[in-house]
């Protein structure tokens, strides 16, 4: 079985359900309140685990009442948690989320004790990056720790899988150690300045990451699927129509989806169908980690494949 490792951030998401999101000023009385655990990092960690996969998580919590929760979740799913420190004297990450009923979310996080997760910090867990076979990374730590992260896997021959979120500028020598990157419409137009609303701007948005050294590109476009660029070519994947509920972790469900899918030895294409399959019954439920699926509900909804 392949080995996984996630480096990322770890944070207690505070959801509030509206009927739309507010006006600039505007008070909405709101639907409901929940504490969910979340954060991009976690998100694939648990995600990578409801498929079965082995995972170790590296990052930081807060020595307080939302990191001690953390800790138990991650127990409880079997995650290895040695490379999680847990920081006396700050908090734990936080998310405060808005979603609407038609499933659209506003997202603002608070790093906490990500901001913790320092490349001196991953210097003591370099044992756990380099023995992996595949790296997952986001962009909610500092990004010199990203790039060491993706540098220590690289430079033991493992594979980077590098979700662009929340979308910034990236360091070139930090594309040219990603072996697969993912973003959506949105952070691929903000990485490379190309409208993504059209196929052709897609393609062109995939070549523009190509050119820098990125090893494969797949830009994740909700209901339209995904897309795979490559030197060869732009392929698009079709996704599967849901009910969707809440779309806030779709991303992290179908990044750990397209690694398990890979690591299991599937070609690109059909690992990103494997991805939108979880990912897209993600959205099914409400929550981040809590409406993560299972292998076996994700074959389901392939047709048994």
């Amino acid at each position: 079985m392949k080995r996984y490792c996630v480096v990322g951030s770890l944070n207690m998401d505070m959801v509030t359900r509206v009927e739309r999101f507010p006006e600039p000023g505007e008070t909405l009385r709101g639907l409901s309140f929940t504490i969910f655990p979340g954060g991009k990092g976690a998100n694939q960690a648990v995600a990578l685990a409801r498929l079965g996969a082995g995972v170790e998580m590296v990052g930081a919590l807060g020595d307080d009442v939302l990191g001690h929760r953390y800790g138990e979740v991650l127990a409880g799913l079997g995650i290895g948690a040695s490379g999680v420190n847990v920081i006396p004297g700050i908090s734990t990450g936080t998310a405060s989320i808005e979603v609407t009923t038609a499933g659209e979310n506003h997202i603002v996080v608070v790093a906490g004790a990500n901001g913790t997760v320092t490349p001196a910090y991953l210097e003591t867990r370099r044992a756990l990056v380099e023995s992996c076979d595949y790296l997952l990374l986001q962009l909610e730590i500092p990004l010199e720790s990203v790039l060491l992260a993706a540098a220590m896997a690289r430079g033991a021959g493992r594979a980077v899988i590098l979700d662009p979120a929340p979308a910034r500028e990236l360091p070139p020598e930090l594309v040219a150690q990603v072996s697969v990157i993912t973003p959506n419409e949105t952070e691929a137009r903000l990485l490379t300045g190309e409208d993504t609303s059209t196929d052709a701007g897609i393609h062109r948005a995939g070549q523009w990451l190509l050119a820098r050294g990125v090893g494969c590109v797949v830009i994740k476009a909700g209901a339209r699927g995904a897309f795979l660029v490559t030197a060869e070519g732009c392929l698009q994947v079709p996704g599967f129509p849901v009910q969707a509920v809440d779309t806030v972790a779709a991303g992290d469900s179908f990044n750990a989806g397209l690694a398990v899918a890979l690591g299991q030895g599937a070609p690109m294409a059909q690992a990103i169908r494997f991805a939108n399959a979880t990912g897209a019954l993600s959205t099914t439920r409400e929550g981040a980690q809590s409406a993560m699926p299972g292998l076996e509900e994700v074959r389901a909804l392939m047709g048994g494949i």
